[in-house]
């Protein structure tokens, strides 16, 4: 039977242990393998892409400064989150005097190796018509997303864009499981409701 290559793939933790015995080229890898998730996470917490950059360069910094500290029963992800949430929060506490970035502002900044969750609504098929609506739609998910209360925003974040367990989302927020599937249910209720307009739209594309 093949085995594919991804099944191969050495997992995190087990990179952090070649690294801290060494092995800079794993270091290389998780950077290559995390960068963009972090990035995306880091710009739709921050709002602007210089910053979100900032945030996760930073993050790989700390991690290199304290890989002696990473114990290999954790998970690679849950710790290199956790870093990169607390540099989100230091970096709103900073800007919390000062207004946020248009719009416009962080679309133009937008970007990472993954696609965003307003990307994701593209159709490059579409006709005219349709395409102006698409353009309308992201920005209203953009706009929703970005009014959501914070906790519930960074749980939608990790949940949707970074694909991270509850479990996990619960260890890095510090808040039991079930509180971050409720706050992840409250955030799912007010989307849905900011989009609803636009629900004969969506289901018309489908």
């Amino acid at each position: 039977m093949t085995v594919s290559r991804h099944a191969l793939d050495p997992s995190d933790e087990t990179l952090m242990l070649r690294y801290q015995n060494g092995d800079r080229a794993a270091f290389a890898q998780l950077v290559r393998r995390h960068q963009g998730p972090l990035y995306n996470f880091a710009l739709r917490q921050v709002r602007i892409g210089q910053v979100a950059e900032d945030v996760v360069q930073e993050a790989f910094v700390r991690v290199v400064q304290n890989a002696t500290d990473f114990k290999h029963e954790a998970r690679f992800t849950t710790w290199v989150y956790t870093i990169t949430r607390n540099l989100c929060i230091d970096q709103l506490r900073k800007r919390a005097l000062r207004k946020h970035p248009s719009l416009d502002e962080s679309k133009s900044d937008d970007g990472g190796d993954g696609p965003t969750l307003g990307e994701q609504t593209a159709d490059p098929r579409a006709s005219v018509e349709r395409d102006a609506t698409g353009i309308e739609l992201k920005e209203r998910i953009l706009r929703a997303v970005d009014t959501l209360p914070d906790e519930q925003r960074e749980v939608f974040l990790m949940r949707e864009v970074s694909n991270l367990p509850f479990k996990e989302i619960a260890e890095i927020t510090g808040v039991p499981e079930n509180t971050v599937k409720s706050r992840m249910r409250y955030a799912l209720e007010r989307l849905q409701e900011a989009l609803s307009e636009y629900e004969d739209y969506a289901r018309a594309l489908r």
